[in-house]
């Protein structure tokens, strides 16, 4: 059996839709770059809707490129792109809403008084 150098453990996260979440942890060369890590996961074969020319890469939620280098306990984390902007749809379901059902003390327990929730 060959001998492996240096090793570091990685985390891949990726949602392929909404409420599903694909998340796994692998062992890797400590000089693996993230594309490097990226296939030796599996991640790659196993989602093959996974198209890395439209997904954003980043580590602990910061943008990488593909050839960042790694440290142990690194996340990578596979973000799809936006289907709508949040600030578009945080209008619409503000107008759905109206102003009397959203705010910190939209929900009053009966006989409270004004300004308090609970």
């Amino acid at each position: 059996m060959a001998e492996r150098g240096p090793t570091i453990e990685v985390e891949f996260v990726y949602s392929p839709r909404p409420r599903a979440v694909v998340q796994r942890r692998r062992r890797v060369d400590a000089s693996a770059s993230v594309m490097q890590a990226l296939r030796s996961s599996g991640l790659l074969a196993d989602c093959p809707e996974l198209d890395l020319t439209t997904l954003t890469v980043s580590v602990w939620g910061r943008r990488v490129t593909l050839n960042q280098a790694l440290r142990d306990g690194d996340r990578i984390e596979l973000c799809r792109p936006l289907v709508v902007d949040p600030k578009v749809a945080r209008r619409e379901r503000f107008a759905r809403q109206g102003a009397r059902g959203t705010g910190l003390f939209a929900q009053r327990r009966p006989g409270a008084k004004a300004g308090y929730g609970a």
